[in-house]
């Protein structure tokens, strides 16, 4: 590979999952999800790099090649492991910009190694970025890396993007270290949200902070100008449209279909497990249209699939478990001989087995108390080309602005979840393709390749 790039992605983790074949050799795979989606094209067709931790703590590895893009590992150890990533990025920073779902955790040694690692990671950067070179940094676990690299690198274009919600100022002011990521973020060039809604909390944030003036998305600095605008991210609608249209997907759809007992309604959550996704409120609903017998016994499954997240994180434990046990009650009460209601799996599935069980499902059921985008949502919506099938889409995704045909709730009114999910059940064949066919049409034209586009473009102009 080459020593210098001229365009740089700069992410917590690689673009690559290793893994182990039956004679124990190793190889490395491409990531699925929607960043590495979106912007491995872009690389190759720049032949940028992509710099980031490969995964494993404790372990040094030489820069190397996969899938055509140059990748460069950042080292941390199993301690940077546990402070930097699962405690500062997800024990204080995920909580925080998540509305405070819950309490976030504020620990000096935490902060300590963000600092420490972020450094690490703009050094790096700064190495390997060829003269006047695009880096594009990517989420809140690098929001110090922007300033770092700057005063390492002035010639750089630096671009920023940050794929969760950025909070309002009341809960963004708890952070003892507000002002140095505020600070950190401001090194970029072009500092990219999902929503119109996270770059006016930052603008307003910095002239409250740093007293800094700003004319529509313009923050004044003595020496620049930082640009902040939505970008909200999408996904490859051509690919998961083409995919659902294969004999095998469609004939796995079907299968799925005669495995749960061929109900007459399918509903499907698909989630990390985390305590923003709103999993248990959405299974409080069922579980109550079941004891109201609005819906009859055999009638709908639920199947929630909760990929597993962050495991060594206590509030995690407890999440699975509360989760578990709900699911246990909704069986153990509304059984029949041969059918339970709620099919509940925690691991993970391939790309293939999700798109079928995305055209399999009557009504995906998304959720979050608080989420800055949600994927889901619209990889559901790009796998019903017949234009059936419903979402019942929380308002406090991100996805929300854009699939206003949705049937929007409001996940803290289990009422009016319940409501909207029966409505959705009870829709005829033509409200939900008029429904359908709209939102497809928002997830068609605005996809994940227009995102990067429009974000490049920006930072590079």
């Amino acid at each position: 590979m080459t020593s210098r790039s001229s365009f740089l992605i700069v992410a917590n983790r690689l673009p690559v999952d290793r893994t182990v074949g039956p004679d124990g050799t190793a190889s490395w795979r491409r990531s699925p999800g929607g960043l590495v989606t979106a912007i491995a094209p872009v690389m190759q067709r720049r032949k940028g790099a992509w710099l980031g931790w490969h995964g494993a703590a404790d372990e040094l590895l030489e820069p190397f090649e996969n899938d055509g893009m140059d990748l460069i590992p950042v080292p941390l150890t199993a301690e940077e492991v546990e402070l930097y990533y699962e405690g500062f990025s997800n024990s204080t920073l995920w909580p925080l910009y998540h509305d405070v779902v819950a309490p976030p955790v504020f620990e000096r040694e935490m902060w300590e190694s963000y600092r420490t690692v972020n450094e690490r990671f703009a050094q790096a950067a700064a190495e390997v970025a060829e003269q006047g070179a695009v880096v594009w940094v990517q989420d809140y676990q690098l929001q110090l890396v922007p300033a770092m690299l700057r005063a390492m690198r002035p010639d750089l274009r630096i671009g920023f993007f940050l794929h969760i919600p950025f909070p309002p100022v009341e809960l963004f002011w708890r952070l003892p270290w507000r002002r140095e990521l505020v600070e950190g973020l401001l090194g970029a060039d072009l500092v990219g949200f999902q929503l119109p809604g996270g770059a006016a909390n930052f603008r307003m944030l910095c002239r409250r902070l740093l007293g800094l003036p700003y004319k529509s998305n313009e923050i004044f600095l003595e020496d620049r100008v930082v640009t902040t605008q939505a970008f909200p991210i999408s996904v490859d609608f051509s690919e998961l449209d083409t995919l659902v249209r294969e004999p095998h997907i469609m004939h796995r759809a079907k299968e799925i279909r005669v495995e749960l007992g061929d109900p007459e309604h399918m509903l499907l959550g698909v989630d990390r497990l985390d305590y923003t996704k709103g999993i248990g409120r959405r299974l409080e609903a069922f579980g109550e249209l079941l004891r109201d017998e609005s819906l009859a016994p055999g009638e709908a499954v639920f199947v929630q699939i909760a990929t597993p997240s962050r495991e060594r994180v206590e509030e995690y434990r407890r999440l699975r478990d509360d989760i578990e046990l709900q699911v246990g009650r909704i069986n153990g009460e509304y059984s029949v001989l041969g059918a339970q209601p709620v099919q509940y799996f925690h691991q993970s599935y391939d790309r293939e087995e999700l798109a079928a069980l995305y055209l399999a499902a009557d009504i995906m059921v998304v959720t979050p108390l608080r989420d800055g985008m949600n994927l889901v949502a619209k990889e559901y919506v790009s796998c019903h080309h017949d234009l059936q099938g419903a979402l019942v889409l929380s308002e406090f995704a991100g996805a929300a602005s854009e699939l206003r045909s949705a049937y929007l709730v409001n996940p803290y009114d289990v009422e009016g979840l319940k409501r909207e999910m029966m409505a959705a059940m009870n829709a005829s064949p033509h409200e939900l393709a008029r429904r359908m066919r709209t939102m497809r049409r928002r997830v068609a034209t605005y996809d994940v390749d227009r995102w990067a586009s429009e974000f490049l473009t920006a930072l590079e102009s």
